[in-house]
């Protein structure tokens, strides 16, 4: 973390936010349209997080606008790709503040980029709404323009291990993980619960971020004899671990991330990732609230788009309507004192695809209620098991 901060610290020397327009005390209103920017991955390996999350932005969006907009305005969505580079995440940033005068933001890429671009978020006070990669310095300290809803990786993984380890007890553990702040994370969690169940790890390795080859890997899992296996990757990683876990004819109780829950992968993993178990906080796609979920997004966008939908277009929906709902409440002149405000004040908001969301004073975390679920490869979808 710290190392991305620096690198923000020294491309973000001289940022600043233009001035705003006569018509508002803030950029990004005018008498017809208000402007919402965000930037993320949509080209290189992460794309199928970062589309998906940009998509789920869209029908919230849309649905506000069919509806009238905001108070008369009509919702501008500006979106940028960073590519999953954070030097273009702080690019894509700036841009869519200094030139296409953002009213608020949205999303922000993954966590490393969401942290690199911390400072220049909290020296402009834009209101932020972060949905993407929830990482537990993104709200500690709370800051007071960005609100973050989702939950955070560790308690996702410690979640999901105090699970399989009550499902599976006297099983022998093994875990992989990336080497960078996302794997760190996960080992966390995982460490947090082996500690107060005392589990018995044989395996315990450790990849390099964009490694395809796992073969060497898998084998010393089997050889470790470890019946209970974590898979730390993302999506790729996690699609090269089953192959070769398939390969070797071994299949161990298996949990993933929920980065790496989504169909796509489910479908590229075949029939070895049967049976895989996931932790996530927003509804199965699987059941009543994923279907209407789905069914209001074919109203509200072209079908090339519908193709793109995962949970990462969950979240973005989710996020997007509880910053349009807090601009709304705001009245006819919404400024970015007001939003943050009444970001502040949301309490309850029901989204119809996650539990209810809540900040509060000091509080910029939505703390959303966790869930396991379990992969069925025969209808290519997650369903709940607790």
């Amino acid at each position: 973390m710290i190392k991305y901060l620096a690198s923000a610290s020294l491309l973000l020397a001289g940022a600043y936010l233009s001035t705003a327009p006569a018509l508002a005390a803030d950029p990004g209103i005018t008498d017809t349209e208000i402007v919402i920017g965000d930037v993320e991955p949509l080209t290189g390996p992460p794309a199928l997080l970062g589309v998906a999350a940009s998509i789920g932005h869209k029908i919230a969006i849309a649905e506000a606008n069919a509806a009238g907009g905001i108070n008369g305005r009509k919702i501008k969505y500006v979106l940028e790709d960073d590519g999953y580079v954070t030097a273009r995440t702080i690019q894509g940033v700036k841009k869519v503040t200094d030139v296409d005068k953002a009213f608020a933001l949205l999303g922000i890429s993954g966590s490393g980029q969401s942290i690199a671009v911390m400072p220049l978020l909290e020296k402009a006070g834009i209101p932020t709404v972060i949905d993407v990669a929830p990482v537990k310095f993104l709200w500690e300290p709370p800051r007071k323009n960005v609100f973050v809803v989702g939950q955070s990786y560790e308690e996702g993984i410690i979640h999901l291990v105090n699970y399989l380890a009550e499902k599976n007890p006297g099983k022998k553990w093994g875990l992989i993980t990336q080497d960078d702040d996302y794997g760190i994370t996960v080992r966390d969690g995982f460490d947090t619960v082996v500690k107060a169940r005392k589990l018995n790890v044989v395996y315990s390795g450790n990849y390099k971020k964009g490694q395809q080859d796992f073969s060497s890997d898998m084998l010393q899992l089997k050889d470790s004899g470890a019946e209970v296996f974590l898979a730390g990757g993302i999506i790729g990683e996690n699609i090269a671990m089953i192959k070769e876990l398939e390969k070797l004819s071994i299949k161990p109780v298996v949990g993933i991330f929920w980065p790496g829950r989504v169909e796509p992968v489910l479908k590229l993993m075949g029939p070895a990732g049967d049976g895989i178990y996931a932790v996530d906080y927003v509804e199965p796609f699987a059941g009543a609230a994923g279907k209407a979920f789905l069914e209001k997004a074919k109203e509200l966008l072209p079908e090339a788009e519908i193709k793109g939908i995962n949970r990462y277009s969950m979240t973005g929906y989710a996020a997007a309507k509880v910053l349009i709902a807090a601009i709304e409440r705001c009245g006819k002149q919404p400024t970015w004192a007001c939003t943050i405000a009444e970001l502040e004040k949301t309490e309850n908001v029901e989204t119809g695809i996650m539990a209810p969301i809540s900040f509060g004073p000091g509080v910029r975390f939505s703390n959303q209620k966790l869930q396991i679920m379990q992969s069925e490869f025969s209808t290519l979808s997650f369903k709940p098991v607790n």
